[in-house]
Parts: structure tokens; C-alpha cells; sequence
């Protein structure tokens, strides 16, 4: 092997040990499957940091990182706040997860009640809307209007 391309090969075994070891901000994102907008934005909120940075001021992240960043979306992806996941990524006893999952699981039951109560409107619109098409006017949109104009 001549001395240049054993200088090659070498350099690229130093990028691929470098790259196992070592994450930019988009590589990150990628190995993570979101945008670096979204790890700029856990940054922001003190849910994630860069382990270090390149000599010319690259964030770079550690695979510690990456396995913090999918805990991060897989909590998310349960139903956790990132107020919760800030609580979640401290040590914590069982009884305290359980006590947020308990709090989310009320507000998750409030929140479908609402939304059975949405689509119980919805639908009565949509009859209405039905109700009164060859009419040539929206009673739906009439009354909204209604509703705009009242004072409060």
C-alpha cells in the first residue's frame, strides 16, 4: 500500500471512529429522526446539551446524548408534557412517575371530554349545514357572525 493511501484509509478509520463517538447537530437530529430545530429548541428548555464543541464551535453530542434525545420523543410520544420529561429525566422514585401519569391520565379524561363535547357541536352543525343548503345561506355561518358582533 503506497504511504498516500494508507494516509487516506487512515484518515477515514479516524472519521468513522470520530462519528461513532461524536454527533453535529444534524447528525444528531437524523440518528434521532427529528428536525435540528427541535434539538436547538430541547436545548432552549434545558432538556438537552451538547457534550462539547469542535474546534471551530460545532455542538457535538455523545451517544449518551442521542439515547437522552430518543428518551426525550419517546416520552413525548406517552403523552408526557416536557415539563413532565424535565421531572422524568431526574432520578425519581416509582411513586413519583406515578403520580405524573396519574395527573396526565385526569388531564388527558378532561381533555376527551371536551373534545366528545366538540364533536357533539360539530355534528349538529354539520345537520344544520345540511339542513338548510338549498337555501343558498349558511345558518352556521350567520350565526357565528351573530356571535362575533355580541359584545361580552
Amino acid at each position: 500500500m503506497e504511504p498516500a493511501e494508507t494516509l487516506n484509509l487512515a484518515s477515514r478509520l479516524s472519521h468513522t471512529v470520530r462519528m461513532a463517538e461524536t454527533f453535529r447537530i444534524g447528525e444528531l437530529a437524523k440518528a434521532a429522526g427529528v428536525a435540528s430545530s427541535t434539538v436547538r429548541y430541547y436545548e432552549r428548555q434545558g432538556l438537552l446539551r451538547p457534550s462539547s464543541r469542535s474546534a471551530s464551535n460545532y455542538r457535538l453530542y455523545s451517544e449518551s446524548d442521542l439515547e437522552r434525545l430518543r428518551f426525550i420523543r419517546a416520552a413525548q410520544a406517552t403523552g408526557f408534557t416536557l415539563e413532565d420529561v424535565t421531572q422524568l429525566l431526574r432520578p425519581a422514585a416509582c411513586g413519583k412517575v406515578q403520580a405524573l401519569l396519574e395527573d396526565r391520565l385526569a388531564r388527558v379524561g378532561e381533555r376527551m371530554k371536551e373534545l366528545r363535547h366538540l364533536q357533539k357541536v360539530l355534528r349538529a352543525s354539520l345537520a344544520e349545514c345540511r339542513e338548510h343548503q338549498e337555501s343558498g345561506r349558511c345558518r352556521v355561518v350567520d350565526e357565528l357572525t351573530v356571535r362575533a358582533k355580541a359584545p361580552r
